[in-house]
């Protein structure tokens, strides 16, 4: 009797790239800027960092001062990766690597284009904030001291 091979889980595919995200750590005063989902969005009315997926021949920076521009209207300066994690979602058929850079640039320029709201916020009280479990470990670093966003 022949046997069919064993396949592996979905989730056990090793060759199944990570989806790419890129955020920003934007800072001005002492303070963080944070982003709330829009109340339509996936992921309604959860905080984060500005940004989002990496595009087919863009590197992450490229990335990140796109998707500034667009959700934020800002040519911002993106600096130094500053913190990196792989997360899964349940209700994402990939995992994702998400990639946080400084940022820098007219933070008095800033526009909300896209966000239920945007908030600057003491890094000591990000932690009061629903946010993303992606992000958790990074709030944790912040909120603390043990990782500072400029």
């Amino acid at each position: 009797m022949k046997r069919s091979p064993a396949r592996a889980a979905p989730s056990d595919l090793s060759d199944e790239k990570p989806l790419l995200v890129v955020a920003a750590l934007i800072a001005s005063e002492g303070r963080v800027l944070a982003c709330q989902r829009h109340r339509t969005d996936a992921f309604a009315l959860r905080w984060e960092f500005p940004g989002g997926k990496v595009r087919p021949h863009e590197t992450p920076e490229q990335a990140l001062a796109r998707e500034l521009h667009e959700e934020l209207g800002i040519a911002a300066e993106i600096g130094d990766e500053v913190y990196r994690t792989r997360h899964r979602y349940a209700q994402m058929a990939r995992e994702i690597e998400l990639i946080f850079f400084t940022a820098g640039g007219d933070t008095a320029g800033i526009q909300n284009r896209v966000f239920e709201q945007i908030r600057w916020v003491a890094p000591a009280d990000l932690a009061a904030l629903d946010f993303l479990p992606a992000d958790r470990e990074l709030i944790h670093l912040l909120s603390t001291g043990k990782l500072k966003a400029s």
